[in-house]
C-alpha cells in the first residue's frame, strides 16, 4: 500500500475514533485553553500556520490536556486562475497535528480556460520543543517537524491535446511528500510573532502540476517566512514570503508573497483575507498572478 494512502487511512480511522468516544463521553469536550489566535489560521495546504507557511503552532485551541479541530474553506483569485482548499484538521495535546485537505486549480484565460487539477493532501506535525506563550522570558522558539504527503488527481481540461496526467507535462511523479522545520515566536509584550520555516520540497506549484522535473528531480530546500503584528487581541496584520523551486520549462516558478488581516471573533471562528502574488504559472500565461485570498475556519 502507498504512503499516501496508508496515511490517508490512519488519519481517517483516528478522527473517527476520536469521534466516536467523544459521542461516548469518553473524551471531555476540548477545553479550549490555548490563548486566541495562538493556533494561527488554516494555510493553504491544510496546517495550522498563516495562509502560505505553515508555523510550529498546532492547530486548535485544545491545551495540552485536550485537544482541538477545526474545518476550513479557502478562495484564491488571481486574473486568470482560482485555487479552493478545503479540509480538516485536529491538535491533539497541543504536540501533535493531523491534517486532510484537497485543493483545486482551475483556469478562465485561452488555452488553459478549461484547465482544472486537483490533489489531496495529508498532513502530520509534531512540537518538538518551545512554547508560544510560556517562553517569554526567553528568546527560545516554539520548533516543530512536519511532513504532507501529496497526489495529483490527474488533468482535466487538455484532453484535446492528449494531456491527462502531471507527467505529461515534465514532472517525473503525480505523488510526493514535503517535509519542514518552522521555528515561530511570539513576543507577546511587543504584539509580535515571528516564523521561519525550511522546507525539503520537490513540489511543482504546491504539487499541484507535480513533482520533480526536465530541469531538477532532487529535494530542495525553500525558505518560507512570517510576521504578524496584533493590533489588538482580535486581529492581526502581516506579510509571508514563500520561495518556490523551478524544476519544469513549461512553469517558470516564482516565490509566493502575500500580505493578510486575520480576524478572530472567538475560538470558534476566525476569517483572513490576503492579498496574494503567486508569479506566473506557465509559459503559456507568462502574466504576473496577483489576486485576493479569503478563508474561513471553524472549530474549537
Amino acid at each position: 500500500m502507498r504512503l499516501f494512502h496508508f496515511s490517508s487511512y490512519v488519519a481517517i480511522c483516528l478522527a473517527g475514533w476520536i469521534f466516536q468516544n467523544a459521542q461516548a463521553q469518553v473524551l471531555p469536550l476540548p477545553d479550549q485553553g490555548k490563548l486566541l489566535a495562538t493556533s494561527g489560521v488554516s494555510e493553504v495546504e491544510g496546517t495550522g500556520g498563516g495562509g502560505l507557511v505553515p508555523w510550529a503552532v498546532i492547530t486548535g485551541y485544545g491545551s495540552e490536556n485536550s485537544y482541538g479541530f477545526n474545518a476550513h474553506v479557502t478562495q484564491l483569485n488571481t486574473q486568470d486562475y482560482q485555487l479552493n482548499t478545503s479540509g480538516i484538521a485536529i491538535g491533539i495535546c497541543d504536540k501533535l497535528e493531523l491534517s486532510l485537505s484537497k485543493q483545486e486549480f482551475s483556469g478562465s484565460l485561452a488555452p488553459l480556460n478549461k484547465l482544472k487539477l486537483s490533489q489531496e493532501i495529508v498532513g502530520v506535525k509534531l512540537k518538538l520543543a518551545g512554547d508560544l506563550v510560556a517562553d517569554q522570558d526567553n528568546w527560545r522558539p516554539q520548533i516543530a517537524v512536519g511532513a504532507m504527503f501529496k497526489r495529483d488527481q490527474g488533468i482535466n481540461g487538455l484532453e484535446a491535446l492528449g494531456v491527462t496526467n502531471v507527467t505529461q507535462l515534465g514532472a517525473k511523479d503525480d505523488q510526493g511528500t514535503d517535509y519542514y522545520v518552522s521555528a515561530t515566536k511570539l513576543f507577546l509584550a511587543q504584539s509580535l510573532l515571528l516564523n521561519g520555516t525550511v522546507r525539503l520540497t520537490k513540489a511543482n506549484q504546491m504539487g499541484l502540476l507535480g513533482f520533480g522535473g526536465d530541469k531538477h528531480d532532487h529535494y530542495q530546500a525553500m525558505a518560507e517566512a512570517s510576521a504578524a503584528y496584533l493590533l489588538n487581541r482580535k486581529v492581526a496584520v502581516g506579510v509571508e514570503y514563500r520561495q518556490k523551486p523551478s524544476n519544469l520549462s513549461v512553469d517558470h516558478e516564482k516565490a509566493y508573497y502575500d500580505g493578510f488581516l486575520a480576524w478572530f471573533p472567538n475560538k470558534n471562528l476566525s476569517l483572513t483575507l490576503a492579498y496574494v502574488t503567486l508569479g506566473d504559472i506557465t509559459v503559456f500565461n507568462p502574466k504576473n498572478q496577483r489576486g485576493w485570498y479569503l478563508s474561513v475556519q471553524i472549530g474549537n
